[in-house]
């Protein structure tokens, strides 16, 4: 007779028995859940894995599709193997690389030694079709990190070789597609034929894979046209590039010979760099009545935005400039005013939370040169005091806004364009685990916020993963669609922070218990961060972004 184990499956809290060492995919068949989209993954005991991993013990499992995050990152993991191998079939000597999230979908560059044509990513996408119609299986092959990196070392897969040498793992593993070698940071689906919805097309000088809209699966993500987010990307990859970094193996072999202290240095120069050039474009551009007088600054959350301001505003003393810093917090309605959202709670979100006309009749009295006295908001109260708080400005004078709807035409309407000078500030990480492997930007903020939270507002990386999707939420409907509005866009991720972050974040992550949900993300990022050769802090100036985050600034917050 064969031994049996329990499952509890957490869609639908029905307990049932299973042979042992069947594969999750036998046991969603065998459970009839009524799932509105394909089922691509699961969480076995808060952990994620994929539906071919087998069971040996009773566990809780939840059933995942590509609407919950980890469903997708399963798809697009697995999209991104069926290109590789559509394009290793095709250019045997060219070289892909899977480089960042761009207009809602994935950026690629593939070098082919000429340009680009239609006709070549119609093959690809032709090829891709193929192997999804033939419904090739996904294996996964467990070996000692030696054998793995002989492996990819043959195939020419340096990119690879160099991060498990520097993993510290005496074990590791590999997929196969096919005769085709490939290495994911996660879990693929059981086979090729799982896609069911993709596209592939020419997007700039490169490629853009399609992928399906987290919504409605049914359909693909619209294409958003993100030009200057694209330039921003590739800005620092060339930086990246000339520093002989493309990938987090290049990083660690140069932590190991010595050479941190010297890329810290580096990055941080080239941060101070752009915000002097920043200073200089806002003190550069027009005269007169057509001078900037309003600086505007948005972006998402933990992207570094006021130590931005903070610096920004340095610079632009050293143009013979005044800044002056005005808070959008100081405009919220009274209490019983703001809006709501779908669940009746207070929508602080929300542009219509501010009192628009108020802070709109204030900013043209003081381009006119008037005295306006400034609101305080007593949160304690709900409510907006006047305290006597006078502002007048001069000809010198520069004001400085920060918030999430900095760059919403519907903030300053009444401001004439030529007054205005918009940035969009975000950590836009550049650097790669590995060729086809990038680093979600949201995930750099994540890990941000997880250690300011915990070291300055009490919240544990629980709470803080918990209320992530909220946060995300309200940056889709606020920030993100206005980024493209930016006269410049700023990239405030450092090429080092992960390893200087990881020694910071790590206990945090780890005291999140096993049996909450939000462990399954705590996992992960503590998963993807070992791959970082950790780096001490104390080289990191006091004026450094990263300083915001960890402690030890020089500015007031």
């Amino acid at each position: 007779m064969k031994h049996m184990l329990q499952i509890c499956c957490k869609n639908n809290n029905i307990y049932k028995e299973f042979p042992v060492g069947s594969s999750l995919l036998e046991i969603y068949s065998a459970l009839d859940l009524d799932f509105p989209y394909q089922v691509v993954s699961a969480r076995v005991n808060n952990r994620s894995e994929g539906l071919n991993f087998r069971v040996y013990n009773n566990k809780d499992v939840e059933f995942l599709d590509v609407r919950n995050p980890s469903g997708m990152r399963t798809y697009v993991r697995s999209l991104c193997f069926i290109l590789y191998k559509a394009v290793s079939e095709l250019f045997p000597k060219g070289k892909l690389y899977v480089e960042h999230p761009v207009s809602k979908g994935y950026f690629c560059n593939l070098r082919i030694g000429r340009p680009i044509e239609l006709e070549d990513v119609q093959a690809i996408k032709k090829r891709m079709q193929e192997i999804i119609a033939e419904d090739i299986p996904f294996h996964r092959t467990e070996c000692h990190v030696t054998e793995a990196a002989r492996i990819f070392s043959e195939r020419g897969m340096n990119d690879k070789v160099k991060l498990l040498e520097t993993s510290g793992d005496l074990y590791t593993y590999y997929y196969t597609l096919g005769d085709t070698v490939d290495y994911y940071y996660g879990n693929l689906l059981p086979s090729t034929g799982f896609i069911k919805l993709f596209d592939i097309v020419k997007y700039y000088d490169g490629l853009l894979l399609r992928i399906p809209s987290k919504e409605n699966p049914n359909v693909l993500e619209d294409v958003v046209k993100q030009e200057k987010m694209l330039d921003v990307f590739k800005e620092h990859l060339r930086w990246n590039h000339i520093m002989g970094l493309s990938n987090v193996g290049d990083f660690n072999h140069a932590c190991e010979d010595g050479h941190a202290t010297d890329l810290i240095k580096v990055a941080e120069a080239l941060q101070e760099k752009k915000i002097a050039q920043i200073a200089d474009d806002i003190y550069h551009r027009g005269d007169g009545d057509r001078r900037v007088k309003l600086v505007l600054i948005s972006g998402p959350s933990s992207s570094g935005k006021t130590t931005f301001s903070k610096r920004l505003s340095i610079q632009l003393m050293t143009n013979g400039l005044k800044p002056y810093p005005i808070s959008l917090d100081d405009y919220f309605v009274d209490r019983d005013q703001t809006p709501r959202d779908t669940n009746g709670d207070y929508d602080y979100e929300s542009l219509y939370a501010l009192d628009l006309k108020l802070f709109n009749e204030q900013l043209q009295a003081l381009l006119r040169g008037e005295e306006v006295e400034l609101p305080h908001y007593n949160f304690t109260a709900g409510r907006k005091e006047f305290r006597g708080d006078k502002l007048h400005i001069d000809d010198n004078t520069i004001l400085i806004l920060e918030g999430i709807h900095a760059l919403n035409p519907e903030l300053t309407p009444q401001i004439p364009d030529e007054n205005k000078y918009k940035i969009y500030v975000s950590a836009l990480t550049t650097i790669s685990l590995d060729d086809h492997n990038w680093i979600p930007t949201t995930d750099n903020r994540l890990v941000r916020r997880i250690i300011r939270d915990y070291n300055y507002r009490g919240n544990s990386a629980r709470e803080t993963i918990a209320r992530w999707p909220s946060v995300r939420a309200g940056e889709d409907k606020w920030i993100f669609p206005y980024q493209e509005n930016a006269d410049v866009m700023f990239n405030s991720a450092l090429l080092f922070e992960f390893a200087v972050l990881r020694y910071h974040v790590e206990p945090i992550l780890n005291s999140v218990p096993r049996n909450c949900p939000e462990y399954a993300e705590a996992y992960r990022l503590l998963k993807f961060i070992k791959y970082f050769t950790p780096v001490q802090d104390k080289e990191i100036p006091p004026t450094s972004l990263l300083r915001e985050f960890l402690g030890g600034s020089s500015f007031k917050y």
